[in-house]
């Protein structure tokens, strides 16, 4: 009981001490929820409809799409602008698709197995002419080789170990392609749909169809005047702010925008070569001359110079070659040394020695039987008694069929090997294709392979050359970089505001610039490379307007920037401050227009056009309603004036027709209706095209009320 009483008088105090433990359990959980809720949404690479895609599961797309275009391609890896092209195709895809899917979800359109196999049965799909499995006579697509792949495939997955390891990994990718290909076909396929049903809901007439045919057959010919908004100066024009208040308004909705943009100013530092790097580079170029002048092994000449073009041992044609140096090819005595010189136009120094000039064909027809998959020795003994057979008058495709191949005959020209890389089997191939005379039959050991060449066709015989470039860029040394560097780095410690660079940056030789509207999808700030740490602060919610940021090292290493965030654009309408210039111009236009049409109010016709002056009277043809009339007193399209000539009769004089660029009058000279019989038909169907080229927009209408969000800056 007494130690009962003790509790009961402690009550008030245990009360607060277990509500606050209470509290600080609460406390706890709240803000571990917080934090896990703010590191989701730190990862999110963007929403839609609400809807969150996280960076992983972007990532994963952009890894399938570019396994994908690696595969197609032929390449083992992407460079940089390569892979910011796929996100941005993901991106776009990946958002259209979330628009269709919600707008098919509530009309109930889906697309079933049985019409997806439909689409891949008949090749109805852009996307299967992406696929291998064309018809290599046709090009077309192939169902049934798609079919024996996917035989070959269950087959391999069941007996793995009856395949070589190379075999099962490129069946994988193979695969994996197929997936991604039959997934956007199915997405395509519910796009189409939808647009159709949108394309049908807006269907001419043939009202409609008379009007359109008369809009582009009906023509007028018009004595017209024209009086530019430029023969009054804007000095003239007083514009007051219930002018600028009553345009806004007029022409609010054309300032809507969609999403936050950003205004800025910056200056950016290219480094460039100084005339002692210029100075350097010659003297190891005038090296360089001296040993190609005296002979040696040129490749490796040429390799280690470090020239931006390869020495080919096969003679190539001038396409093929930079344009400084093609140009002096016929006029060049061979084994000279030409050089070194300097090209202005790339920024380079050169040196160039010609060995030879040939003549070869442009264009080779071959055919061939590969001999694979067995031991040297077995691959040797094979294509000795395959070259027996065909010297003793064995057809050639016949053997080939023997082997699994066609053996047929193809074509290869100067443009599918000239400049490319070639390691010494291309190498060894490509000069048997090039040198083997017509029919001879050649026997090529490749790698681990033989190959049965024979060459049946040589045509286009053109110059060629055999020719070594050296062509070195001029790039400035490290010593000049840190100058640069150093020299912008004291400017901004010494200038470290907007208003301190605006005041001093022309002073000390840089340019400060001005952009506005940028994007976050835009990717390069001021259109340099590699500036995404640049983009991210000047989106960061963080970063102040009027804030300097760092100096960013960007570009190709060659490029140093500076950034000051000068307004932030929000989403919705722009602020009348934010597009003065545009209303007042206008404004401006607005009354100067009127001032015209006053004066013109008096005329007669159109020869009172002379009491003006800066009119402009010129006679205008084939004047149609679908056609808006160019005026070059203006240099402006004018559709006022097709609609104004269309509905007046010949000989009527009108005036004070308000266009983009002045003001017109104009008598009609003559009326001529065309001697084309309508096809109501085509007609109709020239209108249905206008009115799908117009339902195109809908993706923009959908994207607008999706609540799209791009946070894709922040990750790449």
């Amino acid at each position: 009981m007494a130690t009962l009483q003790k509790i009961r008088s402690k009550g008030p105090l245990l009360m607060i001490v277990v509500g606050l433990a209470l509290f600080a359990f609460i406390a706890e959980e709240f803000f571990r929820s917080m934090q896990s809720a703010s590191a989701e949404s730190k990862q999110r690479v963007g929403e839609i409809y609400g809807e969150s895609l996280s960076y992983q599961d972007f990532q994963s797309l952009v890894d399938e799409y570019s396994e994908v275009v690696k595969l197609t391609r032929g390449v083992n890896s992407l460079d940089g602008a390569e892979m910011t092209q796929i996100r941005d195709q993901v991106w776009n895809t990946f958002v259209q698709n979330k628009l269709i899917e919600h707008e098919a979800e509530k009309l109930g359109l889906t697309v079933t197995d049985a019409e997806l196999q439909e689409i891949i049965n008949n090749g109805r799909s852009q996307y299967l002419m992406q696929t291998p499995f064309r018809n290599e006579k046709t090009g077309a697509f192939d169902v049934n080789m798609l079919k024996k792949f996917l035989t070959d495939y269950d087959n391999m997955k069941k007996n793995p170990s009856q395949m070589p390891a190379e075999y099962i990994q490129y069946y994988e990718s193979m695969f994996k392609m197929w997936q991604f290909i039959e997934k956007s076909i199915k997405q395509e396929a519910l796009v189409n749909k939808y647009q159709s049903l949108l394309a049908h809901s807006v269907i001419s007439n043939p009202v409609a169809a008379k009007m359109n045919f008369e809009g582009h057959v009906n023509e007028s010919e018009l004595l017209l005047a024209s009086v530019p908004f430029t023969t009054i100066s804007d000095s003239t024009v007083k514009v007051e702010d219930a002018d600028l208040k009553a345009k806004y308004e007029e022409m609010k909705e054309n300032f809507k925008q969609f999403s936050e943009s950003r205004d800025f100013k910056y200056i950016s530092v290219k480094v460039r070569a100084s005339e002692k790097d210029k100075a350097e580079l010659k003297k190891e170029m005038t090296e360089v001359s001296k040993q190609l002048a005296e002979g040696g092994n040129i490749s490796k000449i040429v390799r280690e110079s470090g020239s931006l073009v390869n020495y080919s041992e096969i003679p190539v044609s001038k396409a093929a070659l930079p344009g400084d140096v093609a140009v002096q090819l016929d006029t060049m005595t061979l084994n000279k040394v030409l050089g070194p010189y300097y090209n202005p136009g790339d920024q380079t120094f050169n040196v160039v020695k010609l060995m030879n000039r040939v003549s070869a064909p442009d264009s080779i027809q071959y055919r061939q039987i590969q001999i694979v998959g067995a031991d040297e020795a077995t691959n040797a003994k094979t294509a000795d008694s395959i070259m027996t057979a065909l010297n003793n008058g064995t057809p050639f495709d016949s053997i080939a069929k023997k082997y699994g191949q066609t053996g047929e005959k193809v074509w290869i020209t100067s443009r599918n090997y000239e400049g490319a890389t070639m390691g010494p089997e291309d190498l060894k191939y490509i000069k048997a294709v090039t040198n083997g005379a017509v029919n001879e039959l050649q026997n090529l050991k490749i790698s681990q392979a033989n190959v049965i060449l024979q060459v049946t066709d040589r045509r286009s015989m053109q110059n060629k050359f055999d020719v070594a470039i050296v062509k070195c860029p001029v790039t400035f040394s490290n010593e000049t970089y840190s100058k640069a560097y150093n020299d912008f780095s004291q400017f901004l410690a010494a200038n470290p505001t907007l208003e301190e660079m605006e005041a001093n940056a022309a002073k000390a030789g840089y340019q400060l610039m001005t952009q506005k509207d940028m994007l976050s999808n835009q990717h390069n700030v001021a259109g340099i490379s590699n500036t995404s740490e640049a983009l991210r602060w000047l989106f960061n919610e963080d970063t102040d307007v009027n804030s300097v940021s760092k100096m960013y090292e960007c570009g190709n290493n060659d490029n140093m920037l500076v950034v000051a965030l000068t307004a932030v654009n929000p989403a919705g309408y722009r602020s009348m401050e934010s597009v003065k210039d545009i209303l007042t111009r206008e404004v401006i236009n607005d009354k100067k227009a009127k001032q015209i049409a006053d004066k013109m109010a008096s005329w007669k016709s159109v020869n009172d056009a002379k009491q003006m002056a800066g009119a402009v009277v010129d006679t205008v043809k084939h004047v149609t309603f679908n056609s808006p009339v160019f005026v070059s007193a203006t240099g402006n399209n004018e559709p006022a004036i097709n609609g104004a000539a269309d509905k007046a009769t010949k000989g009527q004089f009108k005036s004070g027709i308000k266009g983009m660029a002045g003001v017109y009058a104009f008598q009609v000279l003559n009326k001529t209706k065309g001697q084309e019989k309508m096809d109501v038909k085509n007609e109709e169907n020239m209108l249905n095209s206008k009115n799908m080229r117009g339902m195109g927009q809908f993706i923009m209408d959908l994207y607008n009320k999706a609540e799209v969000m791009d946070h894709r800056y922040l990750f790449y």
